[in-house]
C-alpha cells in the first residue's frame, strides 16, 4: 500500500511521471488544501486528475483540515482571527503539521484500503518529494512510524529539480508552477512581487493579513522584514540588505516549496 502526499509542485508531479515511467502505481494520492493555495495550483490538480483518469490511476484525494466541531478549517482565517501570522513567520513549522501533515494523516486513518493494510499487520509507504537535494531534509524525518515507512523516490533515483523537470515533460504533463501559501513566509523577494503582479487580490489579503498581526518579535510575514513595506519601497528595493530574504527557512510542506 503506497500513499503519495502529493504537494502539487514539481517534486510530487515528478514522482507520478517516474512512477509511471516505471511501472509503479500509487495506491492513493492525497492533497492538502490549506485554503491558501495560489490559482495556478489548483488548476494544476485539474490537469494532473485528468491524465490520471486517462492512464488508470486514482485521482488526487483532496483534504482539509476540520475541526472538532465539524467546521472546515482555513489557515488563512486561522490566523487571521487570531491576530497572528503563519508560525513560519515566529520560525516554526506548525501550519504545514497542522494543515498539510495532520489532515492527510487523518483521511488515512480512515480511508478502506489503509485500514486493511494495518489490520494485515502492515505498514503503508507514505511516499515524499524530497529531491537529492534535500538530503538532509530526509535526514532529519523519520524513516519508520507506527504505521507508515517513509519513502523518498527522488533520492532514490538521484533526480535533482532538472531531472523533475525533464520526467514531467517527458510524459507529457504541464511544469506546475510553485505550490505554496501566497502569504507564505518562505516567500522569496520575487515571489512576492509576482504575487503582486499575478494575483493582486491575494496579495492585498496577504498584505491585510501581516496588517492585523499583532507583531513583536518579527517585523512581518517575511520575519526579517514586512510586505507592506518593502513593496511601498520598489525604487530603493535594490539596497535592501540580502539577509532580509530567509533563504535557509523552507516551509516544510512535503513538496519542499516546490518551484
Amino acid at each position: 500500500m503506497q500513499c503519495l502526499s502529493y504537494g502539487a509542485g514539481t517534486n510530487s508531479t515528478a514522482i507520478l511521471a517516474g512512477m509511471y515511467e516505471r511501472g509503479e502505481r500509487p495506491d492513493l494520492i492525497t492533497f492538502a488544501n490549506t485554503g491558501g493555495e495560489k490559482p495556478h495550483t489548483l488548476a494544476h490538480i485539474t490537469k494532473v486528475n485528468n491524465w490520471l483518469l486517462s492512464i488508470g490511476w486514482p485521482q488526487i484525494s483532496e483534504v482539509i483540515k476540520v475541526y472538532r466541531d465539524g467546521s472546515q478549517a482555513n489557515l488563512y482565517d486561522h490566523c487571521f482571527e487570531r491576530n497572528m501570522l503563519p508560525s513560519l513567520a515566529y520560525g516554526f513549522k506548525n501550519c504545514s503539521q497542522k494543515f498539510k501533515i495532520q489532515p492527510q494523516d487523518k483521511f488515512c486513518n480512515n480511508h478502506p484500503q489503509c485500514k486493511t493494510a494495518w489490520a494485515a499487520g502492515e505498514k503503508v509507504v507514505k511516499i515524499i518529494g524530497y529531491d537529492v537535494d534535500e538530503q538532509r531534509r530526509a535526514d532529519n524525518a523519520p524513516t519508520e512510524t507506527k504505521k507508515y515507512i517513509m519513502r523518498y523516490p527522488l533520492i532514490e533515483w538521484g533526480w535533482d529539480r532538472d531531472d523533475c523537470i525533464e520526467a514531467i515533460k517527458r510524459v507529457g504533463l504541464p511544469l506546475p508552477g510553485k505550490s505554496a501559501c501566497f502569504f507564505c513566509p518562505a516567500s522569496k523577494r520575487d515571489e512576492i512581487f509576482s504575487l503582486q503582479e499575478h494575483y493582486p487580490s491575494q496579495f492585498q489579503k496577504a498584505l491585510a493579513l501581516e496588517a492585523n498581526a499583532e507583531l513583536t518579535s518579527v517585523k512581518g510575514l517575511g520575519r526579517r522584514f514586512n510586505w507592506g513595506e518593502m513593496t511601498q519601497q520598489i525604487d530603493a528595493f535594490s539596497n535592501f540588505p540580502k539577509d532580509w530574504d530567509d533563504e535557509d527557512l523552507p516551509c516544510g510542506c512535503y513538496d519542499g516549496g516546490a518551484a
